[in-house]
């Protein structure tokens, strides 16, 4: 399956790289590969679909993220029908998630090529001129 680096998931969900990253090392995120450390993650498009309709949810209802990742981990199994939580019975979440999931494609299309993948390790040594 695809995956996509932090730099190019954080262009695509209009967040920082650094707010990006504080939120995968404070969440479980399925989709989401992570190796031992100096290994950069690597997100893959249902992990980007659950980033971006919690980040919706927590700038349009301020719902703090973790319960925002909940919700959308919810509305992602339930394939965006009506989802009612415990915590608030006779209130239902729905999602379109074939429109957000065109409108993120689009936008990663985007920032793919607005970031490019940082070269790793020690740089190339220049060659003598003579």
């Amino acid at each position: 399956m695809r995956a996509y680096t932090v730099a190019a998931s954080a262009v695509t969900l209009g967040v920082s790289k650094k707010w990006l990253d504080n939120v995968l090392s404070h969440h479980q995120v399925q989709g989401v590969f992570q190796s031992r450390q100096g290994i950069p993650r690597r997100i893959t498009p249902p992990a980007l679909l659950a980033l971006e309709i919690a980040a919706r949810l927590g700038r349009g209802f301020a719902i703090p993220f973790t319960e925002a990742l909940e919700i959308a981990t919810l509305l992602i199994e339930s394939r965006g029908d009506a989802i009612e939580l415990p915590e608030a019975s006779l209130i239902r979440f729905s999602a379109n998630l074939e429109d957000i999931s065109r409108e993120l494609n689009e936008r990663l299309e985007r920032a793919v090529e607005m970031s490019p993948n940082p070269r790793r390790g020690r740089p190339r040594r220049k060659k003598d001129r003579k």
